[in-house]
């Protein structure tokens, strides 16, 4: 019969959370980093905050409101669409290159200026290379689970 006391050093991975363990970690330094820096510099900071809100409400300065939001929009859109995607080719990192690549694509052409056909060679070239190296690298070198 085995030792109660020996059952400390039994380990068990709950595998649908196990993912979770150092974002958690990373986010909660972060957030500790972010509350140091708000109270310690808070005076330094706060006419930063101000003058943003007003430059977002569009009271000061110039505002790229298309870039910004449709920046939110579009990431927004990459990570829950990566998500549903991911049930399509599970734990294979596919939905993470598709979505990549079109995130990169849609992104580029919101900040591009004066579009030529040039320059979208460039986006497309950039929008296949970019996602493609990084899934390449990171699920097939450090075989890290990619959604």
């Amino acid at each position: 019969m085995e030792s109660h006391w020996l059952s400390m050093f039994d380990v068990t991975i709950d595998f649908d959370q196990s993912h979770l363990f150092f974002p958690r970690i990373v986010t909660t330094i972060l957030v500790g980093l972010l509350l140091v820096i708000v109270v310690t510099r808070f005076r330094m900071i706060a006419p930063a905050i101000k003058r943003a809100g007003r430059v977002l409400v569009g009271s000061e300065g110039a505002f790229d409101h298309k870039r910004f939001f449709g920046t939110l929009a579009l990431t927004t859109a990459y990570f829950y669409l990566m998500g549903v995607l991911s049930d399509v080719f599970p734990n294979t990192g596919y939905s993470f290159l598709i979505m990549s690549v079109i995130f990169v694509f849609l992104l580029s052409l919101l900040y591009v200026d004066h579009l030529t056909r040039r320059l979208f060679v460039i986006l497309v070239l950039n929008a296949l290379i970019a996602p493609a190296l990084a899934w390449y690298v990171l699920a097939e070198l450090f075989r890290i689970t990619l959604p």
